[in-house]
Order: structure tokens, then C-alpha cells, then sequence
């Protein structure tokens, strides 16, 4: 049967000249553009984070962030943006969920604003460039082991909680030593989620690949590698941030 169907697709190409895709081929191009728009999405909401945060901090704004009740405010409103993404993902349109998303990134800029106030510009940038090719080299990895990483996503999904726990406590403990095991397990943690996601989401493009939730599936998918990187460059900054 492959050779009769082997023969057909040569004798089709003998008489348009032209050559006939095969169906892994359109798969792996389709997958490719799938890629691509996540990636595409997420670096662009990175980018106007970026520049929300560093207009925010140059304007003063930034300080009326960093106490008081905008400071709750602030810190609170991309993670309630989050939760209705992730919650309503079937509800909303993908024109909403875009709109959402958009709106995610200017509020994590304004949020973000405030580590101008603690952390050199200089060392922000070169640990937001050292974040970026650890992602790309972890996202790599990801996207091209043929390893099955997805038995690591309870564990790593326990331990982003563990991180929860163990930062709320700190508030109340303010221990030095806490901090430095956090970020570092903050670290891990997140470069462990930036592999696993990207195979998931590459995996995933079977399933929703010519149906309706396909765009949908692009815009959380980019909320998720987002996530991921800026929680891995908070942590990473602990480490690298040289403090004003």
C-alpha cells in the first residue's frame, strides 16, 4: 500500500512538475508557524513590559508603587489577569484573551517597575540578556529532546508552590540565608518549566492544530514561556542584581 501510494504521488508529480508535500512535512511546517507565533508573542510582551517598566520608573511613578495600597494593587492585578486567562480560556474569544494578554504585560511592567528603585540599570540588563540565552538554550532543548520530560511537571508544579510557601514565610522571618535558597530553587525550578513547557506546547499543537481553540492555544502558550522567563529573571536578578 506506502509503495502503490509512493508510485501515485511520483506520477503525480510527473505530470504538475511540481513536487507534493508530504504529510509529515505539512505537520513539521505547520508546527514550525505554531512555534513561531508563540515565540513571537511572548518576546513581544516581554518588549512592552520592558518599556512600560522603564517609563514608569524614569516618570518617579514607580515609587508610589513600591508602598502603600498601590503597591498591592499592583502586584496583585497581573496575577488575577492570569487566573481569568487560565480559567476562562473556553469562555473568552481569542480577540479577548489577546486584549488580556496585552493588558497582562503593561501590568507587570508597572509591577516591575519598582526593582529600578533596588537594582542598578546595568545589572538589570545584563541579567535580563543572561536570562535570555539561558531560555533560548532551555527552550532549545525543549523543543528538540526526544526525551520525555513530562513526568517532571507535577514535581515542578509542587515545587513553584513550595516557592510560594517558603516566600510568604520569609516576609514574616526576613532571613537572608531563606532568601538565597529560594532564588536558587527559584532558579532551577523555572528553567526545569521553561524546557517541560516548550515540549508540551510543541505536543500540544497535535491536538488543537485546524481547529478553533488553535489561536487560543497560541496566546496561553506564550503566557506560559512568559512566566517562565520573568520568574527565572526575578531570581536569576537576586543573585546578579548589584543594588543601588
Amino acid at each position: 500500500m506506502a509503495d502503490w501510494n509512493e508510485q501515485q504521488r511520483s506520477q503525480q508529480q510527473s505530470f504538475t512538475g511540481a513536487s507534493v508535500p508530504r504529510t509529515g512535512e505539512v505537520f513539521d511546517a505547520g508546527l514550525r508557524k505554531h512555534m513561531l507565533s508563540i515565540y513571537n508573542y511572548m518576546a513581544s510582551g516581554i518588549l512592552l513590559t520592558g518599556i512600560v517598566a522603564l517609563l514608569t520608573a524614569s516618570t518617579g511613578l514607580a515609587l508610589s508603587f513600591a508602598s502603600g495600597p498601590m503597591m498591592w494593587l499592583v502586584a496583585l492585578s497581573p496575577l488575577a489577569v492570569v487566573m481569568a486567562m487560565s480559567f476562562g480560556r473556553n469562555k473568552f474569544s481569542q480577540a479577548t484573551l489577546q486584549m488580556m494578554f496585552w493588558g497582562f504585560a503593561i501590568l507587570m511592567g508597572l509591577s516591575l517597575s519598582t526593582i529600578f528603585l533596588v537594582y542598578t540599570g546595568e545589572s538589570i540588563a545584563q541579567t535580563f540578556f543572561a536570562t535570555a540565552g539561558a531560555f533560548a538554550g532551555l527552550s532549545l532543548f525543549g523543543y528538540t529532546t526526544k526525551k520525555d520530560l513530562s513526568g517532571m511537571g507535577t514535581f515542578l508544579i509542587m515545587g513553584v508552590i513550595g516557592l510560594i510557601i517558603a516566600s510568604v514565610i520569609n516576609i514574616f522571618l526576613g532571613s537572608s540565608t531563606l532568601e538565597l535558597v529560594v532564588s536558587f530553587l527559584g532558579v532551577l525550578i523555572f528553567a526545569g518549566l521553561t524546557a517541560y513547557d516548550t515540549q508540551r506546547l510543541k505536543r500540544e499543537y497535535s491536538m488543537y492544530r485546524g481547529t478553533e481553540y488553535a489561536g487560543k492555544a497560541i496566546i496561553l502558550g506564550a503566557l506560559s514561556l512568559y512566566l517562565d522567563f520573568i520568574n527565572m529573571f526575578l531570581f536569576l536578578l537576586r543573585f546578579m542584581g548589584s543594588r543601588e
